[in-house]
Order: structure tokens, then C-alpha cells, then sequence
């Protein structure tokens, strides 16, 4: 359902990142005491506010500071609070720092139905209650600290050795996983200036992070970790802020909603996966969701120096002619084409490379290139200018300790030709991963503008990534017309208005009624009459003309061939009389329980192609739409993509294209074609009655959905509109 508006948390979180002051509460010096760890690395690394410990049980700790005993005692208003004890005393300390005029706390302390259990939820509860009454920006619970470098604050007991800073923020649920990606970064001479731990996120959302980091101009690109999304309207309207400011979010995605979609009374929930409506939704506003730390780094040192590829074509320089061979094999499997050289540029390559190179993309420049700087920054050149690349690799590790190398140094020119407005990106290439040593780091810092990219699978997957996020961007465009024109709400109200309420709460329309809503919607069906006796259906049959489809009306029922509930090919009064009878029977025998209100007679369509299109509301992201092969072994073959709510033409015409569905409609085997714009605008048409019915919407399931050969139309053949709960 609709919520408040939320309040604006942008203030308390640069108090939470970026306070005058620290309180700690639940200071100790009982050995092991995390409020001891926070305070130990915030004097390690001289945080520049006051700190203030605050546990009524001390007068001094931590070598003699004096301890408040509580947080109206202190000399001054808190600005930010640490809160390091249990429960309980957690939710009454979070009431006492809005009290005290706090604009931010963080709570470490856990307890809060993390495990799922009664008790942790009740207290989870009335923590969230708190929160809201206290107007702070409160991090946590369940979470290991922050650290920001520019500010010099570490309110973390992890050990972080120095606070070096760069243009990366790395924020998520698991404080063990953000470290682990600091300290990758860090080993790669690439410094995040945040890290922050968002723990159970009862107060704080990923959401209000991207939303924090979106606008504040150091950060250029963002890598979180997510396990469960707690606002899917809000996570999408701060991934759009994201995603207009230019900012690239890199996302390990995990978790789901299983169960959800275990009990989805639509096709489309069946078959929905937590991380296919994830990318549906937050990948077409720029996320880019990654499957592995590893790729996590690699992404992100891509993002954090060099602007986005405008596609995946790529060109390659190498010095290897094994290195060439391994980037052709990988290129397919991490979808990187590495297109033939334009005749021009192969013929510029020829006239300065000799003998052991071998033109091509990849190019293997072989010692021509490493004896020769000059013919090295030509290829460069040449490459950069060919029409069919987008991004250019060049082999290269960084060395480890200080010496002559003219490849290496090479790569100081190469960068700052970059900077100087080369036109397109060129990420360094090296064939395995390899470990930064001291001088590697230092020599990294001088090439701002270069990625330095570890083994050929995983940079050419980052570069992947990387180059759908160049493309998006490259087609963000104002929100392009309606393809329907938003029916009278009085019509749609009076076809909602006969919903019928099922077991869970959820409100059903039976197939009459959905298709009278799509229809609304320019969703066409096959003509039919609905007919509650035999006489009824003969006359319904003999007005529409044999041969004709007879299908059961049952509140109870949404699947009916399930139940029997479907019969085709009837030809004449006497089939369709025994047909109505057969149906009635097989439903008094399949679910006795069930109310018989009779029979939908149709047109009989044969042939074309059969589709399903429908949507699902995913709990994470909110309603989805899907594409596929439709009819009876929708569920076995899974040939599906899924799209944002509301769709474009564009998104539309992509969803169709990335189906084995797209190859019948084309016309397969000699078979005629379809009209697939026809289709595309029927996608978005949906997705508009989708967003149209806002939080009304659980799923719509059109299935299937026939395509007939281009002039003859595409009708749905059934249809089932399903809505929340009030």
C-alpha cells in the first residue's frame, strides 16, 4: 500500500559520516568491548571532534577520559551516537539521543529478529517506532561501523591501518563483505573514501546511501552489497537519482522472495527469480548487478577511472600471440565481441609493424611495439580511430619494484593522452591476477585515468558491464508517450468492482473480466459470450460459428485445464451441449468446493505462435513485466525475459529480441511472421494497466497469448487479473 512521504535524511547522514562530535555509549574497558574498538581507532587515526564516553556505570575509561552518565550530561549536543548496548537499553538510548538533539546514531547491538524469532521481531518493531520519533538518521542495528577517509573518522572496530581516500563509497548489509571489498580496493592502490556498515537497515535504507552518495561530487562510482530491499519504491526513485546524476551503482545482489513466488497464483510469479526482476527493474536504471566480489573489484576499478564504453566492441594490443588466443575464447563467453579491423586501419598497422606481429583485433604487436615507444603510441592511435571499437585493451602488469621499463613507463604517456581527451576509454589488460606491492601502488596513483585490469576473463566482463551501463546511459531519453490512452476510471472501477476475494485475501478477476480490463488497454481477445447453461452456449457458439473453445468461470479456479476446465475444437450443437456438461462434471469431481458460474464460449484460433505476457509483484523491486514462449510447457522451457514497470518500446522491442520466441516470430523454417512491433506495443500496454492500477497490482497472466501471421492479428487467448490484498 501507499506510504508516507519519507523524510529527508540527508543532513543526519553527513552527521552520521561526517559529525562535529562522537558519543559512545555503552563505553567500557572490559577487554573485547566494541565501544573500545571504536574509540581506540577513531585516537589511532585522529579523528578531529570531540569523543564522549557515556555509560553511568564509569567515571573514566580508556586511560582516564572521563565517562558521562548519560547523553544530557554531556558539554555539548551529540551530533553523533554510538550505541553499544543491548536490546532494550538500545531502543531507550535511541530515544534519549533524539532527546539530546543527536542528528545521526549507529547501532551496533544486535537482537533484532535477525534470526526470524518472535521476540527480536517485536523488539525490531518498536527500535523502527523509535527511529522514526527520535527524526535522527539512525545506521543499523547489527552493523560493524563506518569509516570516512576525508574526515578522518573511523567509528569501526575493524582495523583499518590508514585512511587514504578516493572517488569509490562501498556500503552494505554485511560489514564482513564491505571490509573485504575495502581491503581488495585497498590492495589494488584504489582507496574508497566511504565504507559503511548498513547492518539490518531497520533505520537507514541502501536506499537513502545511493541517494547520500548520488549528490555528493566526490564519489563517481558506488559498490554495495544487498541482501533484502525494504522500500522498492524508494530504492528505484534513488537508483533514477543515481542513475540521472551519472554515478554507476555495482551491486552483489543476494536473498530473494522464494516463498512469494512459490504461492503466486499467476504463471508470470512462478517463474519470476528474485535476481531476473532485479535486473529487470534496477538495470534499466543503471545498476550494475555483479555475481562476484571478484567482479565487484574489477567493476569498480574500471568505473573509478575511465568513462563508460558507448558499447562492447572492443579492440585489443597485445604482445603475446597466446594472449590473443585466450581473449578470442573468452570474448564469447563474456559476451565482449572483438569486431574486424576497418581495411584503413589494418593498412596504417601494416606500414609500421613488421615482421612478428600479426594484424587483427586483437592485435599482437609482437617487438615492434616493445622496442619502438613511437610505433607503440601509433597503434594506439590507429586503433582508437577504427569506427567498430568502443574500448581499446592494451597488455601490461604493473611492476613491482622500480626499474627501466619502457612498456611500463609507456603507460604514464598513454594516460595522460587519455586525460587529454583520446576519444574513447583504454582499460590496461593483464593475463592473470597479480598482487600489488608496495611500489605497484605508488606507481598506480600516476595513472588516474587508466583501469588496470587483472586476467582476461574478469576484465572482460567488467568491460562488459561497464559498456551495457555506456549504452544505457547513452539511450536515457524524457519518458516517451503513452502507448494507450488511460481508459475513464469509472470503467476500470466498475470491472475491479466484481473481484473476487480468495483464501489469502487476494482479489481475483476471472478470465471475463480480466480480458474486459486488458481490453481497455487495446489487449484484444478472440470474440466470445460467456454462458451460464447449455442453451446459453449453444446459441453463444452458433452467433460466433463453429468451430468454437468452451472454458470454465469458477472464482476458485485460475488454472482450468488443471481441473479439465478446457475444451477445443467443438464443432456443432451437440458437442458443445455434452461439452458444457463435461466441464460442469469435471469440476464437481476435481474440486468439489469450487462454485460453477459456466462456461466462456470463443473462437477457435489455430496456428501462430503462442506467448505469454504477464506481470508479478516482486517484493523487492515492485511489479515486473515478462515475455516468453507461452501455452502448457511455459513452466519446463522458462523462455522468458522480464522488464521494468512501466515499459518502453525500446525496452520492449529488447525484452522480444533476448527470447528464443523472437526466432518464431520472425518466421522460422519457412514458416510466416509475425507482427513482433505489434507484440512490443501490447508488452507496453500491459505494463501501462500495471502502473496504472499502481498499488492495487499483484499479477497479470496472459497465457497464452497467440501471434498469428503479420495482418492477421494477435489475440489473448486467456487472461487472469489478480490483485492485492486490502
Amino acid at each position: 500500500m501507499s506510504q508516507a512521504r519519507k523524510p529527508d535524511y540527508t543532513a543526519g547522514i553527513d552527521a552520521l559520516l561526517k559529525p562535529r562530535n562522537i558519543a559512545i555509549v555503552g563505553a567500557s574497558d572490559r577487554p573485547g568491548n566494541w565501544a573500545g574498538g571504536v574509540f581506540r581507532s577513531l585516537s589511532r587515526l585522529t579523528y578531529p571532534g570531540k569523543i564522549y564516553p557515556v555509560n553511568p556505570r564509569n567515571e573514566t575509561v580508556w586511560g582516564g577520559l572521563k565517562c558521562y552518565p548519560s547523553l544530557a550530561d554531556l558539554p555539548e549536543k551529540p551530533d553523533h551516537v554510538v550505541i553499544v548496548v543491548p536490546g532494550p537499553a538500545a531502543i531507550e538510548t535511541v530515544r534519549e539521543a533524539g532527546r539530546a538533539g543527536a542528528r545521526s546514531a549507529q547501532i551496533f547491538s544486535s537482537g533484532f529478529g535477525e534470526g526470524g524469532d518472535p521476540k527480536g521481531r517485536a523488539l525490531g518493531e518498536e527500535l523502527a517506532q523509535a527511529i522514526l520519533d527520535s527524526g535522527m538518521a539512525v545506521a543499523g542495528p547489527n552493523c560493524m561501523g563506518n569509516f570516512v577517509a576525508s574526515h578522518q573518522m573511523t567509528a569501526s572496530d575493524d582495523r583499518v591501518v590508514d585512511l587514504k581516500g578516493g572517488p569509490v563509497a562501498v556500503f552494505g548489509q554485511s560489514g564482513g563483505i564491505v571490509m573485504a571489498i575495502v581491503r581488495a580496493l585497498r590492495g589494488r592502490g584504489l582507496y574508497p573514501n566511504y565504507g559503511l556498515t548498513t547492518g539490518n537497515e531497520i533505520g537507514l535504507t541502501t536506499a537513502d546511501y545511493i541517494r547520500y552518495f548520488a549528490q555528493d561530487p566526490s564519489v563517481k562510482v558506488m559498490s554495495c552489497f544487498i541482501e533484502s530491499i525494504k522500500d522498492p519504491d524508494d530504492f528505484r526513485a534513488a537508483c533514477k537519482i543515481a542513475q540521472q546524476a551519472g554515478k554507476p551503482i555495482v551491486a552483489l545482489k543476494i536473498g530473494g522472495s522464494e516463498a512469494s513466488r512459490a504461492a503466486a497464483l499467476a504463471h508470470t510469479g512462478s517463474l519470476a527469480g528474485s535476481l531476473s526482476c532485479f535486473d529487470a527493474v534496477a538495470g534499466a536504471l543503471g545498476v550494475i548487478r555483479v555475481d562476484t566480489l571478484d567482479q565487484m573489484v574489477e567493476t569498480v576499478e574500471y568505473l573509478a577511472h575511465a568513462k563508460p564504453p558507448k558499447g562492447v566492441r572492443a579492440g585489443a594490443i597485445t604482445f603475446s600471440g597466446g594472449l590473443k588466443g585466450l581473449i578470442l575464447e573468452a570474448a564469447e563467453r563474456n559476451q565482449i565481441a572483438f569486431p574486424e579491423l576497418a581495411a584503413e586501419t589494418t593498412q596504417k598497422l601494416s606500414e609500421i609493424l613488421g615482421v612478428g606481429t600479426s594484424l587483427g583485433n586483437p592485435l599482437d604487436a609482437g617487438f615492434a611495439a616493445i622496442s619502438s615507444a613511437e610505433a607503440y603510441f601509433k597503434c594506439i592511435e590507429i586503433m582508437q580511430q577504427d569506427p567498430n571499437i568502443d574500448v581499446l585493451f592494451v597488455q601490461e602488469e604493473l611492476p613491482s619494484v622500480a626499474r627501466a621499463n619502457n612498456k611500463v613507463e609507456n603507460l604514464k604517456t598513454v594516460d595522460r593522452r587519455v586525460a587529454e581527451g583520446l576519444p574513447k576509454p583504454i582499460a590496461v589488460l593483464s593475463m592473470v591476477s597479480y598482487m600489488y606491492a608496495d611500489y605497484s601502488r605508488e606507481f598506480r596513483s600516476a595513472l588516474p585515468h587508466l583501469p588496470i585490469l587483472h586476467e582476461v576473463d574478469k576484465a572482460l566482463k567488467a568491460v562488459h558491464t561497464a559498456g551495457l551501463y555506456g549504452m544505457r546511459l547513452a539511450s536515457l531519453s524524457e519518458d516517451q508517450p503513452r502507448v494507450t490512452k488511460k481508459p475513464d476510471q469509472a470503467q476500470t472501477h466498475a470491472i475491479l468492482a466484481h473481484a473476487q476475494a480468495s483464501s489469502d485475501g487476494r482479489r481475483i478477476l476471472d478470465e471475463a473480466q480480466s480480458k474486459k480490463l486488458l481490453a481497455l488497454y487495446g489487449v484484444e481477445s478472440a470474440q466470445e459470450n460467456v454462458a451460464a447453461s447449455a442453451d446459453a452456449a449453444v446459441q453463444a457458439a452458433e452467433a460466433i460459428g463453429y468451430p468454437v473453445v468452451l472454458k470454465l468461470i469458477s472464482p476458485q479456479i485460475q488454472h482450468k485445464s488443471d481441473v479439465g476446465g478446457v475444451l477445443v475444437g467443438l464443432k456443432d450443437a451437440a458437442t458443445v451441449r455434452e461439452g458444457f456438461a463435461k466441464i460442469k462434471d469435471n469440476l464437481a469431481r476435481h474440486a468439489p468446493q469450487a462454485v460453477f458460474e459456466g462456461v466462456i464460449v470463443a473462437r477457435m484460433i489455430s496456428g501462430g505462435v503462442e506467448l505469454v505476457i504477464g506481470v508479478q509483484r516482486d517484493p523487492e523491486v515492485g511489479p515486473v513485466i515478462m515475455f516468453g514462449t507461452g501455452g502448457v510447457l511455459l513452466e519446463l522451457h522458462k523462455d522468458v525475459s522480464f522488464g521494468p514497470v512501466p515499459l518502453q518500446l525500446d525496452q520492449a522491442r529488447a525484452m522480444i529480441a533476448s527470447t528464443k520466441a523472437a526466432t518464431l516470430l520472425h518466421g522460422y523454417r519457412g514458416s510466416p511472421a509475425s507482427d513482433a512491433e505489434q507484440i512490443a506495443r501490447t508488452l507496453v500496454a500491459v505494463s501501462e494497466l500495471a502502473h496504472d492500477l499502481g498499488d492495487e497490482i499483484e499479477s497479470i497472466d496472459i497465457n497464452p497469448y497467440v501471434a498469428l501471421p503479420k495482418g492477421q492479428g494477435a489475440w489473448a487467448l486467456d487472461g487472469l487479473v489478480v490483485l492485492r490484498a486490502r
